[in-house]
């Protein structure tokens, strides 16, 4: 959320333009934004329930030129603002801020989202690296028991002595059967 603050009294400034012969119109005026940032500085908008809103607000002063004496008669007005956590914008800054905050804004998600994606790509690579140790046992649990069923298939009837080669044998010598071994 962002903050715009623009009750700021103008009655001064507008009395100067009438008379700006009366220095005193244009001190006023400039005390009276100076009063205005202290005011706005101790309401603590950043603090509000439910607003999520950025570490400084904005003061939109709706004349230029009323800015502009400001700080023409008060140079440091604007970096005392700004120790308070208030920019001053006008009608010529406002749109620029704005767009300044949301630039910054979309950078940040970019950031955050680079970093979910290291993260979630880090995830994978463990993940990745889980399933290859996993096809490898496979592969060996495979070869292992390629390996047995060689053995166990020497042993029924390809090796010396073989478990079919000797029932062979004892049908020859007339053991009685009922099946035939092919």
């Amino acid at each position: 959320d962002i903050i715009i603050d623009s009750k700021v009294s103008l009655k001064a400034y507008k009395d100067y333009i009438a008379d700006q012969s009366n220095a005193g119109f244009l001190k006023a005026h400039v005390a009276s934004v100076e009063a205005h940032i202290n005011g706005i500085s101790i309401k603590e908008y950043e603090n509000l329930e439910g607003v999520l809103t950025l570490d400084f607000i904005f003061v939109f002063i709706p004349i230029e030129s009323a800015l502009l004496v400001a700080l023409d008669q008060k140079p440091d007005l604007f970096t005392l603002a700004l120790k308070k956590n208030i920019v001053l914008v006008s009608p010529s800054t406002l749109m620029m801020s704005l767009k300044t905050v949301h630039h910054i804004w979309q950078t940040e998600r970019q950031n955050q989202n680079s970093e979910e994606i290291a993260r979630q790509a880090g995830a994978m690579y463990d993940k990745l690296f889980g399933f290859i140790k996993s096809m490898d046992d496979i592969e060996k649990h495979l070869d292992k028991a390629q390996k047995s069923y060689k053995e166990a298939r020497g042993k029924l009837s390809d090796g010396k002595g073989n478990l079919i080669g000797r029932a062979e044998k004892l049908k020859e010598l007339g053991v009685q059967s009922k099946k035939e071994l092919n």
